[in-house]
């Protein structure tokens, strides 16, 4: 086997070396910028090994759940929603944020699914966890596979409203839809992530492997232990 010269010198990561780790460098400052419905804007001022000071902005988030729901023929559930911000009708996967002081992830999901698609699955199981934006932004995102689909009602006491008022629920075949991501017409973060997994899962043969739906979130955990020093220095936490 033959290997490129040019990387040669760089150590390679096997086995559990392959991780992100969780790591934290002394944050002497936190400022709240400017206040969000959903996420506020702050700084910190970040002490370096060096011992030099950096300063870095970012978005505030409370996280969230997506779902890549399979029907029997291998068709997708999405929906088609305005997002203002960018000034698209985007093909998206059923989602939704985490409430303050839900910590059953799955429940979360069963929840959103309800609420935006009418359905309930009885196959659960955790596809892939990713970071929206890490650099400027706090969300994390765990992404579901849900299968073995049937109709149900909205959770009592949910409005549909806004932009969910005008969404059109739909199906894709999975085929098409991986199709639609590489030609470029597919740009909703979750809906690409998860697509692409769950395509890899089910055609490596995969899915009986993946994680279970009640599986630990090390991010999470991560991240309440950074809200918690955001207020031992007299910060916010928000959004609740």
């Amino acid at each position: 086997m033959t290997h490129d010269s040019a990387t040669t010198a760089l150590r390679v990561l096997t086995g559990d070396e392959i991780t992100d780790e969780p790591l934290g460098w002394p944050v002497r400052s936190h400022t709240l910028l400017g206040g969000g419905l959903v996420s506020d804007f702050v700084r910190d001022e970040v002490e370096t090994p060096a011992g030099e000071v950096m300063k870095r902005d970012y978005l505030l988030h409370p996280g969230a759940v997506g779902i890549i729901a399979l029907d029997d023929a291998e068709r997708v559930v999405v929906v088609r929603q305005l997002r203002h911000p960018v000034g698209f009708r985007l093909v998206e996967p059923p989602a939704g944020l985490i409430d303050a002081g839900e910590t059953s992830w799955v429940e979360v999901a069963r929840r959103e699914l309800a609420e935006e698609v009418e359905l309930a699955a009885s196959d659960w199981r955790i596809l892939v966890d990713y970071m929206t934006s890490p650099g400027c932004l706090q969300e994390t995102l765990r992404v579901f596979l849900a299968r073995g689909l049937t109709s149900t009602a909205r959770p009592d006491g949910f409005v549909v409203e806004h932009e969910e008022a005008d969404m059109e629920v739909c199906l894709v075949p999975l085929e098409e839809l991986v199709e639609a991501i590489y030609a470029g017409r597919i740009q909703n973060p979750t809906m690409v992530v998860g697509a692409l997994a769950a395509y890899a899962a089910l055609r490596t043969g995969k899915v009986d492997a993946l994680r279970p739906a009640e599986a630990a979130w090390p991010a999470r955990e991560v991240k309440e232990c950074r809200d918690a020093q955001i207020q031992a220095l007299g910060g916010e936490t928000r959004p609740r």
